[in-house]
C-alpha cells in the first residue's frame, strides 16, 4: 500500500517535458510510480484540474538567523519553496569569536538590511566553527529543507580579526591557510558552498565596504585550492564584474574544479554590462567550466509606505519628528492635519535622500492587490502627477494613506531599465541561467521578492500582457530541476521515481500573489514586509504535507542538507 496517491493532477515534472494528466505514487518521502491505477494508498488526493509540480529550490536565501527562530521560514513556504539556501553574498553568522557577534550583526544588517536588534535578539551565537553552526541548524525545527554556505567575511573576520575588515591590509601567507582550513573543515562538515561578495553596494551599518571587496587574487587562489581539496560546494558571488573581474573568478573556478554561480542583472548605471557578463558565461561554459547565473524572474522593488524603512518623506523634518508614534498614531496625525500634509508635500528638503527619490519618481508606481509587476510607465507616480497637474509628493503621501495608512509604493530600482521585461525574459530563456534573485529573509522592509517562485509561474506562464509568455514546463523546470543542479542536489527537482516527494498541488487557475504587508512578527518586535500567496492546494516536503490550502500545517518534516 501506498503512502499517498496524488490522482488526476496536470503533471509539470519538472524535466521540461509536456504536461501529462497521470498519478504519482509516494512511499516513505520518495516518488515511486506515477502512472494510473497504482493501487491502494492511505491517502488519496484528487488534483482534477490542478497543476502538480516539483517543490521550488531556492538557491539564493538570507535565512541564516531566521532558521534558528522560525521553523517555516516565511515567506518562502508559503509560495512552494520546499529547498532553501543561505549564507549567500559573503555575510552570515559563522565562523564567530566569542564578541565578535556584534560585526557580524552590523555588516548583516547594512548588507541585507535585517535589523541589528532583531538579529542580536533572535540569533543566540551558541556557535563558534562553521560545523558547529550546521549542527545548530540541524536540530532547529523545520518545515522545509535547508542549506548553509560559508560566507567569506566572517571567515576573514574570524582569521584576521579587525584586519580582516580593514582594507588597507592584506591577509598574510598564513591568514590564507587559516582561511583556506577552515573553509576545507565547513565543506567537509556539510557546507553546501562558499559565498563571496565584491560589490561596492554592500556596506555595513556603519558605511565601511564589505570585508571581502578588496580580497585579492592570493586570497581566492587559496581559497579556491581549499574547496579543491574538501572536492565539494559551489562557489558564488555577488560582484560589479568591472574590468578583470570575471578573470580573477575564472581562475577560481578552473583552479577549484568546483561549480561558480554568479548573480547576474540589469543595473541602471549600465544597461548592457549584464550582457558581457553573460557572454563571459557562456564563453567559460565552453571551455569546459561549471558555471551559472542566478537570474530574477521580476524586478528588483523597492517598496515604500507609511510603515517600511524607508519612504519619500524619511528624511523630512516633520516626518522624523513622528519617530516616536506608533504607527497608528502617526497615521491618525497624517489622517487629521492637513497642515502636516501641505508641509510634506511643498516644504521638500534638499538633501540626498529626497533628491533620489525625486528621480526615482518616474518609475515609482501605486501597489494593489491588483498591481501588474511589468507596469507601464504611464501608470508611475511621475506620470499621474504630471496628468492631473500635482506634485510627486502629494500623489505618493495620499497613496500611502489609502487603504487606511496601509498601501505601498514600488519602485523599479534593477532589471526594468527599458520599462518592461523583456531583459528578464531574455535571462530567463538563456541556458546558463538559474533561478537566484528572491533574497528570501533579507531587506526585511524594503524589498519582498520572496514570492518569484509565484510570479514566476502567475505571470509568465498566464497573466503577462505586454510581451509574449513561456510555457509553464519550462518555467517549473528553471525553478526546480535546474536549481536543483546548479546545487548539485541530484535527488529533487524532478517527480520521477527515486525523487524526493517535495511536491505542490496548485489551482492554476486561482494562482496569485496577494498584496504585500508590513508585519511585526520579528524577534525584538522588529517588522518585516510579507507577500502570502493564494493557490497552493497542497505543498508536500518528503511527503509530507506541509502546506494546505495556503496555510501551514504545522507538519515540520524539514532537514539540514549536509
Amino acid at each position: 500500500m501506498h503512502d499517498l496517491i496524488i490522482e488526476r493532477g496536470n503533471i509539470v515534472d519538472g524535466s521540461g517535458a509536456p504536461a501529462r494528466i497521470t498519478d504519482v505514487a509516494v512511499n516513505d518521502g520518495i516518488v515511486t510510480e506515477l502512472g494510473r491505477n497504482l493501487g491502494r494508498a492511505r491517502r488519496r488526493i484528487n488534483a482534477e484540474g490542478a497543476v502538480v509540480t516539483p517543490g521550488f529550490v531556492d538557491i539564493h536565501t538570507h535565512y541564516d538567523g531566521q532558521a534558528t527562530w522560525d521553523p517555516y521560514l516565511t515567506p518562502s513556504s508559503w509560495h512552494g519553496v520546499t529547498t532553501a539556501i543561505f549564507g549567500n553574498c559573503g555575510v552570515g553568522f559563522a565562523p564567530v569569536r566569542p564578541k565578535q557577534s556584534p560585526y557580524l550583526i552590523d555588516l548583516m544588517e547594512g548588507v541585507e538590511d535585517i535589523p541589528g536588534n532583531v538579529l542580536a535578539e533572535g540569533v543566540s551565537f551558541n556557535w563558534e566553527s562553521f560545523p558547529q553552526f550546521l549542527d545548530v541548524l540541524d536540530a532547529a525545527p523545520k518545515a522545509i529543507d535547508i542549506g548553509a554556505q560559508v560566507p567569506h567575511a566572517p571567515l576573514r573576520f574570524y582569521v584576521m580579526g579587525e584586519r580582516g575588515a580593514d582594507h588597507t591590509s592584506r591577509p598574510t601567507d598564513d591568514d590564507i591557510t587559516a582561511m583556506g582550513g577552515l573553509l576545507e573543515e565547513a565543506l567537509k562538515a556539510g557546507a553546501l558552498g562558499f559565498t563571496t561578495s565584491r560589490t561596492i553596494k554592500h556596506l555595513t551599518r556603519d558605511g565601511r565596504n564589505t570585508p571581502s571587496l578588496s580580497a585579492g587574487e592570493a586570497e581566492i587562489k587559496g581559497l579556491a585550492l581549499a574547496m579543491k581539496r574538501a572536492g565539494r560546494g559551489v562557489f558564488e558571488v555577488n560582484s560589479d564584474f568591472g574590468p578583470g573581474e570575471f578573470e580573477i573568478l575564472r581562475m577560481a573556478a578552473e583552479l577549484s574544479g568546483r561549480p561558480l554561480s554568479i548573480l547576474l542583472l540589469q543595473v541602471n548605471n549600465a544597461p548592457e554590462l549584464w550582457r558581457q557578463t553573460r557572454q563571459q558565461v557562456h564563453e567559460a561554459r565552453a571551455a569546459g567550466l561549471s558555471i551559472n547565473a542566478q537570474v530574477g524572474c521580476r524586478p528588483i522593488v523597492i517598496m515604500m509606505g507609511l510603515e517600511t524603512t524607508i519612504n519619500p518623506f524619511s528624511t523630512h523634518p516633520a516626518w522624523k519628528d513622528m519617530t516616536s508614534l506608533s504607527p497608528a498614531q502617526r497615521f491618525d496625525r497624517l489622517k487629521h492635519d492637513s497642515e502636516l500634509r501641505s508641509v510634506l508635500v511643498t516644504q521638500i528638503p534638499d538633501d540626498e535622500h529626497t533628491r533620489r527619490v525625486r528621480e526615482w519618481m518616474p518609475r515609482t508606481y501605486i501597489v494593489d492587490e491588483n498591481f501588474d509587476y511589468e507596469p507601464s510607465t504611464e501608470t508611475s507616480i511621475g506620470s499621474i502627477a504630471a496628468a492631473a497637474g500635482r506634485s510627486v509628493w502629494e500623489i505618493a503621501l495620499e497613496a500611502m494613506m489609502s487603504n487606511h495608512g496601509k498601501r505601498l509604493l514600488a519602485h523599479t530600482f534593477e532589471n526594468y531599465s527599458e520599462g518592461n521585461l523583456e531583459v528578464v525574459r531574455e535571462m530567463l530563456l538563456d541556458e546558463a541561467t538559474v533561478m537566484g534573485l528572491g533574497d528570501g529573509g533579507a531587506h526585511v522592509c524594503i524589498v519582498c521578492d520572496e514570492g518569484a517562485p509565484t510570479f514566476l509561474l502567475s505571470h509568465w506562464a498566464r497573466d503577462r500582457k505586454r510581451g509574449e509568455r513561456l510555457p509553464l514546463e519550462f518555467l517549473v523546470k528553471k525553478h526546480t530541476l535546474d536549481s536543483a543542479m546548479g546545487y548539485g542536489l541530484s535527488d529533487r527537482g524532478l517527480l520521477a521515481p527515486g525523487y524526493r516527494a517535495d511536491i505542490n498541488v496548485i489551482d492554476f487557475e486561482r494562482l496569485r500573489l496577494r498584496e504585500a504587508e508590513v508585519v511585526y512578527d520579528l524577534p525584538a518586535g522588529g517588522k518585516r514586509l510579507i507577500q502570502r500567496a493564494d493557490g497552493y492546494l497542497h505543498t508536500f516536503v518528503s511527503g509530507t504535507e506541509i502546506v494546505s490550502n495556503d496555510e501551514h500545517t504545522g507538519a515540520l518534516p524539514g532537514r539540514l542538507l549536509r
